[in-house]
């Protein structure tokens, strides 16, 4: 390709970047909103906006102490950000939980306030019902008892708090911890109905830049939104994202409409589709909107194919093993065929990834606590990682024999060799780690299969790791529960129970998973990444179809009288959210594309896509293995 037409691709929207530029004006700031489809280069025009403010700006912002603020999604996302940016003091990104944080931690009368209120409205609800159960056997009875007696002591205890704290990473267990959502609450509240909160925020960010705006918490969203409605001329709010992109139940659905005054630049260009799946793209959101985007000129056609299978009954490792081999066959491209596998799976949820990678019977108990959901899924939980970043090493030195591994692993970890303990006990220390990794080593010996319980007791009782606060109760056979714990929800701890009951040799899966380096992944997982191939696996049935409906989507099923009357109302339906998943899954592949369907009618399934034209009939078939 000759250099001249890669550099019209590389520079295709670069008027998109001036008009931004011409808004981050600290004196006369103009709020922007960038729609910045998939695979458009919005980090890069991200980064570029900063590197401008800097530029222009930067002394001025170091001596008024003033700071660029960025909220984005997820602590890798910030690295990568900082990283480009050279970690600049003057620039401040972190996720919406640390920012929203950052704004009302030390306020703490003002919290309490809000707490109480907020207690005393649950209390009140949760009674009602109570009281208004005339079965009294179930389960959800008992779960209401247990969460208002839950309420109850932590209202009785409100009081004697004397500073609330929390962590955007961590499971905020103690009596003194806020939970993620409640941050976000008081955050948009207060951003609302107090202007010391607002000048604060003005005073430290002149503009604010919040990537994946379609996702951040639409309360959250709308309170950002009134501080720049009324202080526009000195508070510049861009905004970045793509509504197609959403993928978080709790994102803003109009976000973009009604915002009267702002700056609207647009990318039209795909840098990292190749023209088939670009066209595919186009045609899924095509009965949404009008956005088309273009491909670069130095960009390979690529291969899109729809392999319909029968849900019932269906063997899912030969099914999806045959797409592989037919994938390599019709693209040219063995890389499809290659061991280890050199294509990423995508699935709807994260529970089936989870089926997939083998580590479902630790996962499901735990994603289904709210409290230590997000932990869970970004891989930053204080207890798992106990697991996945101390025992597991260590097990595997034990395993192998790797007595240097061992050593350096204990050493850095263990309270039995920290510099305290060898200092006042020499020699017996050494003799009591050693024991300790021997005690552990025969846990796995044979073929014993231990559990997290197992393993947390092992080392527990000697003294190899410290247990984290969240697994002490757990730590010994009598498991005989601390004030502390008393205050969680009874559904966590009862989470965490069965989690620990099952096979420890799950967390090497599930650390790989959260990690990025399996080859599966979600719609969550991997907004922002790319893949050469991308196998996207579509089950209804795996999915448990609550939200998401591929076969009402491609036409199999007919829409349900509630997704008429949402789509009567201009309410969300099923199918936008599936559509929406489907963009985004699909949009990740850099050369070609697997879509899988698990279906109750794979030929008709076939049939409908076709005579939609999202696919040629060469490029969708009905799998029979």
């Amino acid at each position: 390709m000759p250099d001249h037409l890669r550099s019209d691709d590389d520079h295709r929207d670069s008027d998109a970047d001036r008009v931004i530029a011409t808004c981050l004006d600290l004196d006369h700031p103009r709020s922007f909103f960038l729609f910045a489809g998939a695979g458009s280069g919005k980090t890069r025009s991200l980064v570029e906006a900063i590197k401008h403010i800097r530029q222009s700006s930067g002394r001025r912002l170091a001596l008024s102490r003033q700071k660029l603020g960025v909220i984005t999604y997820t602590n890798a996302a910030c690295d990568e950000i900082l990283r480009r940016l050279d970690y600049d003091p003057r620039i401040d990104v972190s996720t919406i939980h640390a920012f929203a944080w950052s704004l009302i931690s030390g306020h703490n009368e003002d919290i309490r306030s809000w707490v109480r209120t907020s207690l005393t409205n649950r209390i009140a609800e949760l009674e009602t019902t109570v009281a208004g159960t005339k079965n009294r056997s179930t389960k959800t009875y008992q779960e209401n008892v247990r969460s208002l007696e839950s309420r109850k002591r932590r209202l009785a205890a409100l009081d004697g708090i004397v500073k609330f704290v929390y962590s955007p990473t961590g499971d905020n267990r103690t009596r003194d911890a806020l939970n993620h959502a409640e941050v976000i609450g008081i955050t948009s509240e207060f951003l609302t109905s107090k202007g010391t909160l607002q000048r604060l925020l003005i005073s430290r960010y002149p503009i604010l830049l919040v990537d994946e705006s379609q996702d951040t918490n639409r309360h959250l969203m709308e309170a950002l939104l009134k501080v720049q409605r009324d202080n526009a001329e000195h508070f510049g709010l861009g905004l970045l994202g793509d509504t197609m992109q959403r993928i978080y139940a709790d994102g803003k659905v109009d976000l973009g409409q009604g915002l009267h005054g702002w700056v609207f630049p647009r990318k039209a260009m795909n840098h990292r589709c190749p023209h088939r799946v670009i066209r595919l793209l186009n045609r899924i959101r095509s009965e949404v909107d009008d956005v088309v985007q273009i491909g670069r000129e130095d960009k390979p056609e690529g291969h899109v194919r729809l392999f319909a299978v029968q849900e019932a009954g269906s063997d899912k490792q030969r099914v999806e093993q045959h797409v592989v081999d037919r994938m390599a066959e019709v693209t040219g491209d063995p890389a499809w065929k290659d061991q280890p596998r050199n294509f990423k799976t995508l699935t709807l949820e994260h529970h089936m990834a989870a089926v997939r990678f083998g580590f479902a019977e630790m996962f499901r108990p735990l994603y289904r606590e709210s409290r230590v959901q997000t932990s869970l899924l970004e891989g930053t939980s204080p207890s798992l990682n106990f697991f996945s970043g101390q025992v597991l090493p260590a097990v595997k030195a034990l395993r192998s024999n790797d007595a240097f591994a061992l050593t350096s692993i204990v050493r850095e970890s263990s309270p039995l060799l920290a510099p305290d303990a060898l200092k006042s006990g020499g020699s017996e220390q050494l003799r009591l780690a050693k024991n300790a990794a021997d005690a552990l080593l025969a846990l796995f010996a044979s073929s014993h299969k231990p559990t997290f319980r197992e393993v947390l007791e092992n080392v527990a009782a000697s003294g190899l790791f410290d247990v984290p606060e969240a697994l002490a109760p757990f730590a010994a056979p009598d498991d005989t529960s601390s004030d502390e714990s008393e205050e969680r929800e009874a559904g966590e701890i009862l989470a965490w129970r069965e989690m620990l009951n099952t096979n420890f040799e799950q967390i090497e899966a599930y650390n790989e998973y959260v990690s990025g380096k399996s080859p599966f992944g979600t719609h969550q997982g991997v907004k922002g990444l790319e893949f050469p191939r991308v196998m996207v696996v579509i089950s209804d049935e795996e999915a448990r179809g609550f939200l998401f409906k591929y076969d009402k989507l491609f036409g199999v099923e007919p829409p349900s009288d509630t997704d008429r009357k949402n789509l009567a109302a201009g309410s969300e339906t099923s199918n936008d959210r599936t559509r929406r998943l489907l963009y985004v899954t699909c949009s990740r592949a850099e050369e070609s594309l697997a879509i899988v369907c698990y279906t109750k009618a794979p030929e008709e399934l076939v049939r409908k896509v076709v005579e939609r034209e999202w696919f040629a009939s060469g490029e969708a078939e009905v799998v029979v293995v």
